[in-house]
């Protein structure tokens, strides 16, 4: 096989995957407006591709903060970890979950990578696009940086990366508002249910539910909540975001980060913005 074939070989199953996720997101959509006859914000939908294809281009640039850490974590590594047996694969797929599980707790609870996440709570709808929106200063907020342990142990940058990918992608059907509770697969798995209380800005919904696959680590750090039928989900930041501007969703948090840090007098004051919780 040509080298050029390897290499061109991720690009092509990334590009068919978003395809596929964007022609079931359609199909949504779709359904929502012409079967169900429930209003359908087209534009929001228009907005949350274009924020995934700035993504795409704003990785390109190759800024990252984690980057270099993993090759450092790598080459002074405890051991190698193949994953050439189960139990492996399994120590991955929980240790990814892990992480997961703080950086998306972090995320919520520390302003720097708030500044980035947010993008993905702008959508006033939950729809299945909305899984898209996920900004594009992700690499550069450092937001790899948790997962560096699991390099540091023993697995590879590359493999790392594939689980945090698969968690990812399983994520996108949980953006779904019409799958109901799913029994006893609620207590284990980060489900749509689970999700759609994630996604809330209501006071009694606002930073739980972090897991990316799982809900087992929110159930023992205590940060799991069960949707309530007596709770209207209302969708979207605190202070809700009127614009369907990629450029202005993806960097607001970064714009008000900066304008907060600006009225403070002292380093103390500064770290408090920073690394504080979001306002």
């Amino acid at each position: 096989m040509h080298p050029s074939t390897i290499t061109t070989q991720p690009v092509r199953w990334l590009a068919l995957l978003f395809i596929v996720v964007l022609v079931v997101a359609t199909v949504e959509g779709l359904v929502k407006t012409f079967a169900t006859r429930q209003p359908y914000d087209w534009r929001a939908y228009a907005a949350s591709v274009a924020d995934a294809i700035g993504r795409r281009l704003f990785d390109a640039l190759g800024i990252t903060l984690a980057a270099p850490v993993f090759v450092w974590a790598y080459t002074q590594r405890l051991t190698t970890i193949e994953l050439s047996a189960p139990l492996a694969v399994l120590l991955l797929f929980l240790g990814q979950e892990f992480c997961y599980y703080w950086y998306h707790r972090a995320a919520h609870r520390v302003r720097w990578f708030w500044a980035s996440h947010c993008v993905h709570h702008s959508p006033n709808d939950l729809t299945l696009v909305a899984a898209l929106r996920q900004g594009w200063t992700g690499k550069l907020a450092g937001s790899g940086l948790f997962f560096v342990p699991l390099v540091w142990l023993g697995f590879s940058p590359v493999a790392v990366g594939a689980a945090l990918a698969v968690n990812l992608l399983y994520q996108f059907w949980v953006h779904a508002t019409w799958i109901p509770k799913l029994g006893p697969l609620e207590w284990v798995f980060n489900t749509p249910s689970h999700h759609r209380v994630h996604h809330g800005s209501n006071p009694e919904y606002l930073d739980c539910n972090y897991g990316g696959v799982l809900i087992i680590f929110d159930r023992l750090f205590g940060t799991f909540v069960a949707e309530r039928d007596d709770i209207h989900i209302r969708y979207g930041l605190t202070t809700p975001l009127h614009s369907y501007n990629p450029v202005r969703i993806a960097f607001h948090g970064w714009v008000s980060l900066i304008k907060d840090l600006r009225q403070t007098r002292t380093v103390p004051q500064g770290l408090a913005v920073l690394f504080g919780p979001p306002r």
